[in-house]
């Protein structure tokens, strides 16, 4: 079994640049062990202009029934002959995402140390699978495939013998994908529905397999329309691990968004490219949202911060990538939102040093908690609109008059720049679950009434383009406690 992966470039961006993001050099063949026979990756073709890397899997089929390797669950059939006359040598199953993921382990992750910028490109690619199991059919391949970015996504069904075409087609398709894709999401891809189209797995499926869906299919599978087909084909129909599974993508749903789900309208960016702002519209808001916190945090000359309604822990991880925050701490009511952020960090692969720079505590905001004085800074990103407004005064006695930070940051969708949103109905929130959305007259007016009641001075700032009418799509105050004065302003 094998695929081959192309891409074409110029001379600036050469298309052997492929051979940096496979971490394998395109004159040499090499060969790699697996647990069920050989891997080799070789470049049949290697110009600046054209580059193509193949990947070549030999199965040995007694070995791997020697090693009881030949069924899965919910694999092979019963027949006492399956496990010798099968398709597991020649076809892209289970087996093949298991040697793509253990090869190109570093490209899977969008790493490349030689050349760090090039993980994050999208490039022209073009995938081709001569022999793929497609239990479902041509349409199944179209209805997993189509919705993920590519441009032309090409099913051929193989027929059962070209001598016999009245015998029909076969369950397997040759499949050839198009796009300009970064080709970690494309080998992610791969790596989930391979086994998802065979519909069998070569090994057992333990609880570990959610968590390696959920990391395969991270940016694309939570928003997928077929999302609960792949979750339970992948999990070998397993209710448990499936139910597991679509519960922790609900919430990645949610979370994509630090805490509510404007992902989806956040990243419906309007192109506009007349205007000055259409470079930063490209940005997702959240992403956007994350910088400026992390601006404003270092402005502030805060070390200590806190993340309050840390949902997931997105911020959180992209505290942790700058030293100089040396204590973060997450605090959300909700322990299955914890139990995600924690497995999304990958605290328990975290080495000790690193590790004992963050912790996860469950805790309403709404109530005091000794746990969070002493610190420099806290956080509350799109939080507040989540509240019921008679709640709200609670809130603010917790962080601002028990909890006391020197620095405390607040963000929330500004109502009037929900117009410029077209797929958002007009007088709709941005999610269901907002109680409010406020104007920029009424939020300053809160801000300023909180800051006045605990003795804090506030300053604002626009996050995302900021609309010479309606203002930008979020609000970010910053408190400074007047006995601890910041270090830098910001803009207001």
């Amino acid at each position: 079994m094998f695929l081959t992966i192309t891409t074409t470039g110029t001379a600036e961006k050469p298309a052997t640049d492929l051979g940096f993001l496979l971490h394998k050099h395109p004159q040499k063949a090499q060969s790699f062990s697996t647990s069920h026979g050989t891997a080799h990756v070789l470049y049949p073709e290697a110009t600046p202009e054209r580059c193509t890397a193949a990947l070549l899997l030999e199965v040995d089929p007694v070995a791997l029934v020697r090693r009881g390797q030949g069924r899965g669950r919910g694999g092979a059939p019963d027949a006492a002959l399956a496990q010798y006359v099968n398709d597991r040598p020649y076809a892209a199953s289970s087996l093949f995402a298991v040697a793509l993921g253990s090869v190109f382990r570093s490209a899977l992750n969008a790493r490349c140390a030689a050349r760090p910028e090039l993980p994050e490109q999208a490039r022209p690619l073009r995938v081709v699978i001569p022999a793929l199991p497609a239990r479902g059919g041509p349409e199944l391949v179209r209805r997993l495939f189509g919705p993920l970015g590519w441009s032309a996504v090409e099913v051929t069904p193989v027929p059962l013998d070209t001598r016999f075409p009245q015998w029909g087609d076969s369950r397997y398709v040759r499949l050839v994908l198009e796009g300009e894709l970064r080709l970690a999401d494309a080998l992610r891809q791969l790596y989930v529905l391979l086994p998802v189209l065979d519909g069998s797995k070569h090994y057992w499926v333990a609880p570990d397999e959610v968590d390696k869906l959920l990391r395969a299919g991270d940016g694309w599978l939570a928003e997928h329309p077929e999302h609960g087909l792949i979750a339970a084909r992948y999990l070998a129909r397993s209710k448990r691990l499936t139910q597991d599974a679509l519960e922790r993508l609900e919430l990645v749903r949610l979370a994509e968004s630090d805490g509510s789900a404007v992902e989806e309208i956040d990243n419906a960016v309007i192109e506009e490219t007349a205007t000055p702002e259409a470079e930063e519209r490209r940005v997702p808001l959240a992403r956007q949202r994350r910088a400026a916190i992390l601006d404003a945090l270092r402005a502030a000359g805060a070390h200590r911060v806190l993340d309050l309604g840390c949902g997931q822990g997105q911020l959180i991880h992209d505290l942790l990538a700058d030293v100089s925050f040396t204590e973060i701490v997450g605090v959300d009511v909700s322990v299955r939102a914890l139990t995600v952020a924690a497995r999304r960090l990958r605290l328990e692969r975290m080495g000790e040093r690193q590790s004992g720079r963050v912790r996860l505590l469950q805790g309403s905001l709404a109530y005091t908690d000794k746990r969070l004085t002493g610190y420099d800074a806290a956080v509350l990103s799109e939080v507040i609109e989540h509240l019921d407004l008679p709640r709200l005064p609670a809130l603010e006695y917790a962080v601002f008059g028990a909890a006391r930070p020197g620095t405390v940051l607040v963000t929330t969708p500004n109502a009037e720049y929900n117009v410029r949103w077209e797929t958002l109905p007009a007088g709709d929130v941005r999610h269901a679950d907002h109680r409010f959305e406020w104007t920029r007259a009424e939020f300053r007016d809160w801000a300023h009434r909180t800051a006045g009641r605990y003795g804090y001075a506030v300053d604002f700032a626009p996050v995302g383009p900021d609309d010479p009418e309606v203002g930008p799509p979020t609000q970010l105050a910053v408190f400074f406690r007047k006995d601890s004065a910041p270090k830098e302003g910001i803009a207001a």
